[in-house]
């Protein structure tokens, strides 16, 4: 691909830019109670289709509520109908124009004081973790786990996550069979952020906030891209 740095920087902002869209249309429109998590997630496809463009996602959509927001990325939770006083998380990875991006934000039904009280705390902490790492950029990205794990839980929140975040760009994006841990924000990762990725370009990167209520019944997430403002 013939790009400029800068250039692509701002396809993947523009690309974030319309995830942002997608995400409002979902919160006004589709969530709500009495539907299942798979029926949200068919619905979700359908409008991005419709509406957005969208033909291609780059990893498994993620609608998951109440407890099944505990749930690992990798796993695959029984379906589930969405309460009316309930909690809901969405990670989707939605290719804009073969410009990647990755969001992901939490919704509370309700009014129940916990369940908001962890979704209001998720952005905050994402940034403060944005600074810190805007402090010193070409730290590793297991300095940059360490920063996020620690301020959850010096917020009083459990981090229940092995990841932090991963690298984001055009579709699909760089792959190392034999050493993935070196394209997350994850332990192990002793490679600076600021490293060339095998396309030439330097890596950019998806910040994500996991936090987990102390009491083990459910859990929240919110991410974004942390390299491009």
């Amino acid at each position: 691909m013939s790009i400029s740095e800068a250039d692509r920087a701002v396809q993947l902002k523009e690309a974030q830019t319309k995830a942002v869209d997608l995400f409002k249309e979902i919160e006004e429109t589709l969530i709500r109670p009495g539907v299942s998590d798979k029926t949200l997630s068919a619905e979700i496809a359908a409008l991005g289709k419709e509406r957005h463009g969208l033909e291609t996602h780059w990893h498994k959509r993620v609608v998951r509520s109440g407890p099944h927001t505990l749930a690992a990325f990798k796993e695959n939770p029984p379906d589930r109908i969405i309460e009316e006083d309930d909690i809901l998380v969405i990670d989707l990875g939605p290719v804009f124009e073969k410009w990647e991006a990755d969001f992901g934000r939490t919704y509370v039904l309700g009014n129940d004081p916990r369940k908001i009280k962890l979704r209001d705390a998720l952005e905050p902490i994402w940034y403060d973790v944005k600074a810190k790492y805007r402090q010193r950029p070409d730290m590793t990205g297991e300095e940059l786990f360490a920063i996020a794990k620690s301020t959850a839980e010096e917020q009083g929140w459990v981090w229940p996550a092995h990841i932090a975040g991963h690298i984001v760009g055009s579709f699909p994006h760089e792959r190392i069979a034999q050493d993935q841990i070196t394209l997350y924000i994850a332990e192990g990762n002793n490679t600076p952020m600021t490293t060339i990725g095998k396309d030439g370009f330097m890596r950019q990167w998806i910040l994500e906030i996991h936090l987990r209520d102390k009491g083990g019944e459910f859990g929240g997430f919110f991410e974004q891209l942390l390299t491009i403002d």
